[in-house]
């Protein structure tokens, strides 16, 4: 008995299908399946071209085949319940044996002498063309296999055949679901209604009907998302104008460093510059490689932001990171009169005080810290500039929790993450991007080669030959301990090879599961040169500023992304001496070896990060759950950035008509906006 679609809604729950009781609903709801509308935006991942039945005679060994044939005879063994069903089914061509292992429960939906469809992938059982558990109907039935047949996402508990029956019987449904995306825009841009995508996406007869349904889900998902992230923007910008700031002093403060900025730090300073010194909030991410030079234009804004009377602060990741800031902070601002401080976890209570007090009072302008910052009694008197440096160790809601300690806090945000513009639009959005793609003059590009671990002698032999000029190494492995189940060096084990290799110098071990305060030391005791080689996981991937350091070996890189690659590797090459960074793989898959290619090609971060989207895709190079957006079903942004480019021009001129999206047509997108985000980030619709 099918169920009564007319007298359902799309936000029914799923149970309102007949045949799905309470394990079943269980199921999809631990899928995130909870209602019926859920339900129809559960699109396949792939689709089975079943239109052409093969002959018997022409099967071809692991190639899928829909042949059609009559059982001619069938054998189980009647004693033994898990005996296998074998049938002998037969056409004008020849025989083909189909097996169902553990499949005499099956024995009844077969006739000898009746019509079957089977569908699976052909193999042979010595000289006889075979199948094995294929998909099958009887030929002609309601349940024939044939045609273009979608392949949903796999539910335990539900099969393939049980969600087409479902998606079949909520066909009637599509006209109930609102298409959120306005009708002027989907004529400008000449893009598939909602109704006509989900009919072409679940019951497909034509492939390019399909491509076109495509484009509207990708399409659609895009616009979603950026019209969010501009909808946040816009909201925040017309809040409360921000203060004009003049940047006199940040253009004195350049003049008189010791060097001259590069061509990219001046456009970025413009940039910024320009944010500053008008009545616009300024919402900016600054990408710069490591060594790229971020931290002078956060001082110059920094330094512009208290010469004109407000407070600012840049939050570092690590204690470590902090401290580092802090001294170099004090050696930049020597002799303009004012003093930076520090706010961090790990601080005598007295002095914490000192300093929350001097915070409120308005006396401390400049300030460093880390995420001691974020607590509820760490209150700015007038709070003008937030800076969040290495922004992907922060979530979005950390910066609002910063910027939020004051009222129209102007916002910097800086990565040395190199991000495709593709991503970063994504990640972004809600953001104007201003990237550093030159480095200062005097950096020596790096020295990369990819040796496999017999050559490892050659490797020590470059480290001793930099130590004895004074320099100092760094040895990265993936793991902290030996493993059984992980064909990979560990750091203890390289630690004590290391530390009986190079005897007569200072080896030390830095992983994730020491304390903070011994691994802050080692790193401490590393920066000042008490050290010669840090033996350390990933966790100086964001670290310390090391000019001394020239050399990098990387162990096990085949367990490495590209981007993080990249990062270990800018711990060296920060002073101006040559420098080195070895990756030992044994590793032969043709990702491996194309990563290392493009390590041993390129010094250039953004170009890394562009190859490592096409090999890796948007997931895995940066995490968008930690930054609290919504992840894409369709969208795939190292083939959809045009798209991406039409979505954004499209959301950006739909909040410049009608900023709150109070238009009628507009009123469906506002809820899907906000249904996309949830509690993910605070949209105010």
């Amino acid at each position: 008995m099918s169920t009564d679609v007319n007298a359902l809604n799309p936000t029914d729950r799923v149970s309102s299908i007949k045949g799905i009781g309470p394990q079943k609903e269980k199921s999809f709801n631990d899928a995130g399946i909870n209602t019926l509308e859920d339900l129809v935006y559960v699109f396949p991942r792939s689709y089975e071209d079943r239109r052409t039945l093969s002959d018997i005679s022409d099967m071809k060994v692991g190639s899928e085949v829909l042949i059609s044939g009559k059982v001619v005879s069938k054998r189980s063994n009647m004693f033994s319940r898990s005996a296998p069903l074998s049938l002998l089914v037969q056409d004008d061509s020849g025989v083909c044996e189909v097996v169902f292992f553990n499949g005499k429960f099956l024995d009844k939906l077969f006739d000898i002498g009746t019509y079957y469809t089977f569908f699976g992938k052909a193999s042979k059982n010595f000289d006889r063309n075979q199948l094995i558990h294929p998909q099958f109907a009887k030929t002609g039935s309601k349940d024939d296999v044939r045609g273009i047949v979608p392949v949903y996402p796999s539910i335990p508990g539900v099969s393939q055949k049980e969600i087409r029956r479902i998606e079949t019987e909520l066909k009637p449904l599509y006209e109930s679901i609102e298409d959120f995306i306005p009708k002027s825009l989907q004529e400008n841009i000449n893009l598939a209604s909602l109704q006509y995508s989900l009919e072409n996406l679940h019951f497909p007869t034509d492939g390019k009907k399909v491509l076109s349904a495509k484009y509207r889900m990708v399409f659609s998902e895009l616009l979603t998302l950026e019209t969010g992230l501009m909808y946040m923007r816009k909201g925040e910008s017309a809040l409360k104008e921000a203060v004009a700031l003049s940047c006199e002093m940040g253009d004195r403060f350049a003049s008189e460093l010791s060097f001259e900025l590069t061509e990219g730090q001046k456009l970025a300073w413009e940039d910024i510059k320009n944010d500053l010194e008008s009545r616009k909030k300024m919402n900016r991410l600054l990408q710069g490689d490591v060594g790229s030079g971020k931290t002078v234009i956060a001082e110059m804004a920094m330094i512009s932001a208290a010469s004109e009377g407000y407070q600012s602060v840049i939050m570092a990741p690590t204690e470590l990171l902090a401290k580092q800031h802090l001294e170099s902070f004090k050696k930049d601002f020597d002799g303009y009169g004012y003093r930076p401080e520090i706010l961090i976890s790990n601080m005598e209570k007295k002095e914490k005080k000192r300093v929350v007090d001097d915070l409120k009072s308005g006396e401390i302008k400049i300030l460093i810290a880390t995420h001691a910052v974020l607590q509820e009694n760490v209150i700015f008197k007038n709070l003008g500039l937030v800076i969040t440096d290495e922004q992907h160790r922060f979530g979005v809601n950390q910066r609002k929790n910063l910027s939020s300690k004051g009222e129209a806090v102007n916002v910097l945000v800086m990565t040395a993450t190199p991000i495709p513009r593709t991503l970063a639009v994504i990640l972004y959005g809600d953001l104007d991007v201003s990237q550093i793609r030159t480095m200062p003059k005097g950096r020596v590009p790096i020295k990369t080669g990819m040796v496999n671990s017999e050559d490892r002698d050659r490797v020590y032999a470059k480290v001793r030959e930099e130590l004895e000029k004074g320099r100092q190494a760094y040895v990265v492995a993936p793991l902290i301990g030996d493993s059984e189940r992980i064909d990979a060096n560990s750091a203890e084990s390289l630690y004590k090879e290391l530390a009986k290799e190079f005897g007569e110098y200072s080896v030390a071990l830095v992983h994730g599961s020491m304390k903070q305060e011994e691994k802050d030391e080692r790193m401490e005791a590393f920066a000042k040169g008490d050290i010669n080689i840090l033996v350390s996981t990933v966790v100086i991937e964001v670290g310390i500023n090391v000019p001394n350091a020239t050399v990098m070996v990387i162990e096990n890189a085949e367990r490495f992304g590209l981007a993080q690659l990249h990062q270990l590797r800018g711990r060296v090459g920060r002073g101006s001496d040559e420098s080195f960074c070895f990756l030992i793989t044994d590793a032969e898959n043709e990702v491996a070896v194309k990563r290392g290619e493009i390590m041993c090609q390129t010094t250039d971060g953004f170009e890394i990060a562009e190859e490592d989207l096409k090999i890796r895709g948007p997931g895995e190079i940066f995490g968008t759950r930690q930054h609290g957006l919504p992840q894409m079903i369709f969208a795939d942004l190292s083939r959809h950035g045009d798209v991406l480019e039409k979505a954004l021009e499209s959301a950006k001129r739909l909040i410049e008509d009608d900023p709150e999206l109070k238009d009628p047509d507009n009123v469906a997108l506002k809820r899907r906006v906000k249904s996309m985000f949830g509690e993910e980030i605070a949209l105010a619709l």
